[in-house]
């Protein structure tokens, strides 16, 4: 059977920005690689005053240039939040000398601690619990670990979830007895209700650290389709498909405008709903992601340069 049927989508194309989506990207942040920074002239020319920039640390990329990305990006006043990926974590002293480099050379205060995505560590460590418990990152001011609202089948072979709940409830009692503010970065997604109800879901089982969700930036439909795929992005991926239906469409960016609408809507009307913040994956180009945001965040997406 193909993935792909083609027939027309009828659905309205969502307006424009409301005070909802307004106040839901309030404060969102952004991820990064080194080689993507380098296309960006400006930061402040194009992120709001204080985004936090998460640095994605991909396997092979050299200490010197997460380094040299976050000391810019520092330097620019964006808060920096290096990835430190626990498989590709050789030992204990490589994890306390890139600590040491960050600290040092770019003033980072903030972490980001997940298992990272390859199949064989290289060393000691395989979670992001396990980096937790070298008491290394104690004093930073922020730690956020990762979540997945379709699953993981790396950590879960069998398409459940009773692995990753049980490291959400050890994250969740560390974030009990730590003095830094945690969150959920997620996967990103594309379709609301299922990140409705996992959210409202691991609320009901006691985690109550805030969710920052993953929200993929506008991108070619194709492109979308390839990174959904290689990151595991489960049961929303029919929104993709949906999309593919309709043969006009398929030269066209997919935009996050509709799932991040219906999210803001559920925040507007469940204020004490578990998500806290948007964390965009710019798969279609850090400028053009931001631009989406100016275009629809009103008050929140304004430029550092500009406020």
């Amino acid at each position: 059977m193909a993935l792909f049927s083609f027939r027309r989508d009828t659905t309205p194309a969502p307006t424009s920005a409301s005070a909802e989506v307004e106040a839901f990207l309030k404060g969102y942040s952004m991820e990064v690689m080194p080689r993507t920074a380098e296309k960006v002239e400006d930061f402040r020319a194009i992120l709001p005053k204080g985004t936090r920039v998460y640095i994605a640390h991909i396997e092979g990329t050299p200490i010197e240039d997460m380094v040299a990305t976050a000391k810019r990006l520092n330097a620019d006043g964006f808060p920096v939040m290096p990835h430190f990926p626990a498989r590709i974590i050789k030992d204990r002293a490589t994890l306390a000398d890139w600590i040491a480099r960050y600290k040092g050379e770019a003033d980072v205060k903030q972490a980001l601690l997940l298992g990272g995505g390859v199949n064989t560590p290289a060393g000691e460590f395989d979670a992001s619990m396990q980096l937790i418990e070298t008491g290394l990152f104690d004093g930073f001011e922020r730690l956020h670990v990762a979540g997945h609202p379709e699953g993981n089948k790396d950590i879960d072979k069998d398409g459940g979830d009773r692995i990753v709940m049980q490291a959400l409830k050890w994250k969740q009692d560390f974030a009990n007895r730590t003095d830094a503010k945690m969150a959920i970065a997620t996967q990103f997604c594309f379709e609301a209700q299922p990140v409705i109800d996992w959210v409202n879901r691991i609320n009901a089982e006691g985690i109550q650290i805030p969710v920052h969700i993953g929200v993929a930036g506008p991108a070619k439909l194709q492109t979308m389709i390839k990174f959904a795929i290689a990151c595991g992005v489960g049961p929303s991926l029919r929104v993709l498909q949906k999309r593919a239906m309709d043969v006009t469409k398929l030269l066209l960016p997919y935009e996050p405008t509709e799932f991040v609408t219906d999210l803001a809507a559920y925040k507007a009307k469940n204020p004490g709903f578990g998500i806290e913040s948007v964390h965009f994956f710019p798969l279609g180009g850090i400028k053009t992601n931001a631009q989406w945001a100016i275009d629809n965040g009103g008050a929140s997406g304004v430029p550092a340069n500009q406020a």
